[in-house]
């Protein structure tokens, strides 16, 4: 019988591989930097190539393993693609999934529309669906197949002028609940991140005097995260030590939401 060493790290990502999606910066570029950091061969993607081709040259100027590639999480061609490219990097598995591509489109109901619901479910949760499916071939069931997806307190408790944003978000809510009831029994665990960071999407509003202040108001912390402030609890879910942790939504917020 083989006995794990005494002294182990639960947190060492060595030898596995990774997809994260919208990593050519704020949240997705840190837990890009922060899992390379732990080990694991990272594929940087996002729509904007070239952005993401910066990401992955400096983690591998820091030390770590990283490639890049466009891609477009709409484009389900795109997605196996990139989910293929991302095994290669562990010699033909892929052991970690962050769903974290994502954009913005605020506005108050009565001026939503229904083509900017749609693009929102489009990219957020249709987005995460397709890259997940697309891993699904490469996931190992050894107990290291990890996929992360990326919610947000609008999806929770919901957000004002955020009808569609609040709409795919949830969604991914209850797609995570029902992908780890299924995925369990493959030892695939399947869990989301509702983060709270100073990212180029929340910029709209931090630096709106209207909202920032009710928003500041709402965070008992009194302050936004830098990205790298959550990165660790994405490296936690795609680490052992979440190993038999799954189906859950995890605030990283500094208390908006508990």
């Amino acid at each position: 019988m083989s006995v794990e060493p005494r002294h182990r790290d639960l947190f060492d990502l060595s030898g596995r591989s990774a997809l994260v999606t919208g990593a050519a910066g704020g949240i997705g570029a840190a837990v890009a930097a922060a899992l390379a950091e732990r080990g694991a061969a990272v594929l940087v993607t996002d729509i904007d190539g070239a952005a993401a081709a910066v990401t992955a040259d400096k983690i591998v100027a820091d030390g770590g393993r990283a490639a890049s590639a466009a891609l477009d999480v709409r484009d389900r061609a795109a997605a196996e693609s990139a989910a293929a490219a991302a095994a290669e990097l562990a010699d033909g598995t892929l052991n970690i999934v962050v769903n974290n591509a994502g954009v913005t489109d605020p506005a108050m109901f009565g001026d939503t529309t229904e083509e900017s619901v749609l693009r929102m479910l489009d990219i957020h949760l249709m987005g995460a669906f397709r890259c997940a499916k697309a891993a699904l071939r490469y996931l190992p069931t050894d107990g290291t197949g990890r996929i992360i997806n990326v919610t947000s307190s609008a999806g929770l408790v919901g957000t004002l002028g955020q009808i569609n944003y609040s709409a795919a978000k949830s969604g991914i809510v209850g797609m995570t609940k029902s992908m780890a009831r299924e995925l369990a029994r493959r030892q695939i665990t399947v869990n989301a991140l509702a983060p709270a960071a100073a990212t180029p999407m929340t910029a709209t509003i931090r630096t709106d005097p209207k909202f920032a202040e009710q928003m500041l108001n709402r965070i008992p912390m009194r302050r936004w995260a830098e990205p790298r402030e959550v990165a660790g609890a994405f490296v936690f879910l795609a680490s052992d030590a979440a190993s038999f942790v799954t189906g859950q939504v995890l605030p990283v917020d500094g208390g908006l939401v508990m």
